[in-house]
Formats: C-alpha cells, structure tokens, sequence
C-alpha cells in the first residue's frame, strides 16, 4: 500500500513538473516574440501538412509586413469585427463567452430537434414500405466568444479540437500573451499570420490577394471585407462578392471609425 501510494505521489510529481515545464515553454516562445517575428504558427504547420496529403503541393503565399505598414482601415474593421473591446480587456471577455455559450446550447438543441423530427418521419416511411434515408446527425452552427487574443493564443500553440484542457491551455497562453506583450505587438502579429483564405496567411498576401494591393493601401471598403472572412475564410472566398459578405461588410464599416487602435 506504502509502494502505491509512493508511486502515486511520483506519477502526480511527474505531471505537476511536465505541465510547469510546457507552461515555460510557452511563457519564453512568447517572451522572445517582443523581438523576433513568429515563423510559423501551429496551425499554419497543420494546414500545409493537410495541403500536402490532399493536393500533392503547397499553395501558400504569405509575406510579414510591420504594424505600420498596414493599414488603419484592415486594424480598425478587424477589432470591430472580431473583438470590439479589445484595447481594453486583459485577454478574455468572459461575458462573450457566457453569451456564446447560451447561443450554441440553443443550436445543439434545435439539431436534436430536427433529429428526432426525421426518425420519426422515416419511422412512419418504413411501416409504410417507403424507402427511409441513412441516418444523419444535423450539425449545429456553432459560435465562439474568443477575442483576438485568445485567436492569436490557439493559432500559434494549440490545435483545433474543442476539448476543456485544450480550451484551459488556451487561456493560460492568452494570459501570458497579455502580459509579456503589448496590445499592439499581439494585433500585429494576429494580422500577418491569420488565414484569409486556402493557403493565404497574413494581411500582405491577403491584400494582394484579394485586391492586388499593399496590406498598407487597403481603404475602408477593402478592409471591411476582408475583416468579414476572418470567422470562415475558407468559405468565404470562393464568394467573396455574396450578399452576407456585402451586408456584413457594411455593418462593420459603419462601426471602424469608433474603434480604438492600440
């Protein structure tokens, strides 16, 4: 019982001293982001393998530009879009998440709603000899409340699966983020490696992508657009010019010239 308890002790020391360790880690990787510019992040390393596996090749673009050679407009429509407080929070908005917990129970509830209205009709097809269709799970539209902080924190670290420990990680690194770096430095590196598309990264490629300008000569329009692709850029690129992205687009315009820039 003595030697269980003993290894038990040493099993929970082991731990204890593996998670310190990656938590220091992560403290200097960020530490050493005030000086040196990231070459690459978690998930862009993840998208080139699966571009590579899928296509045979690598389309990529993407080229860093400093925080002064971009754009006011693409700073201003990105923080209106993507996080409105974002000068003035210590990383995490606990009220965003609260509400975008509450909106996708609503969500998970309506697609078991519509999973029990289909057996039920596929139920009374069979005892009428129709033909019924394989069993499908309706996939609810899910939502985050991340701020830009806590995107930068799972993109340069942290894979994409929705679990509490990589959700719990995620924190701990947006609170090392806000404390070793300046608001400023967290915007500009968020903006030269976010996706903005299959294989484009970064307000540069996106820029030249998009519009066949410098990330620093986007104007208001421009930037409204490209800020609106930021939550499905994949999605929203093969119709940029689709009557959301327009109508979203407007809305954000409206709101750039109140945001507040770090």
């Amino acid at each position: 019982m003595k030697a269980l308890a003993r290894n038990a002790g040493r099993l929970l020391a082991l731990i204890t001293l593996s998670f310190v360790a990656l938590q220091m880690f992560f403290a200097l990787r960020i530490a050493a982001m005030s000086v040196f510019d990231p070459q690459s992040t978690t998930f862009q390393r993840s998208e080139a393998w699966r571009l590579a596996l899928e296509r045979g090749h690598v389309r990529w673009t993407q080229r860093w530009v400093d925080y002064p050679r971009i754009s006011e407009n693409l700073k201003r429509g990105v923080i209106a879009s993507e996080d409105a407080t974002f000068v003035d929070h210590s990383g995490i908005e606990w009220d965003a998440i609260e509400r975008a917990w509450e909106r996708n129970v609503r969500a998970e509830a309506r697609a078991d709603r519509i999973d029990e209205q289909r057996q039920r009709r596929d139920i009374a097809q069979a005892g009428r000899g129709s033909g019924g269709h394989p069993p499908t799970r309706s996939q609810p539209k899910l939502i985050g409340g991340s701020t830009i902080t806590q995107q930068l924190a799972k993109n340069l670290f942290l894979s994409g699966e929705r679990t509490a420990p990589r959700k719990g990680q995620e924190f701990v690194i947006t609170l090392m983020l806000e404390t070793l770096l300046p608001k400023q430095r967290i915007l500009e590196i968020y903006l030269n490696n976010v996706e903005w598309g299959e294989g484009v990264f970064g307000a540069q490629a996106a820029a030249r992508h998009y519009f066949r300008v410098d990330a620093q000569a986007l104007g208001p329009a421009q930037a409204a657009r490209l800020a609106v692709m930021l939550p499905a850029p994949k999605r929203f690129e093969l119709r940029p010019g689709s009557a959301y992205v327009s109508g979203r687009a407007a809305t954000i315009l409206a709101r750039m010239d109140a945001v507040e820039l770090p």
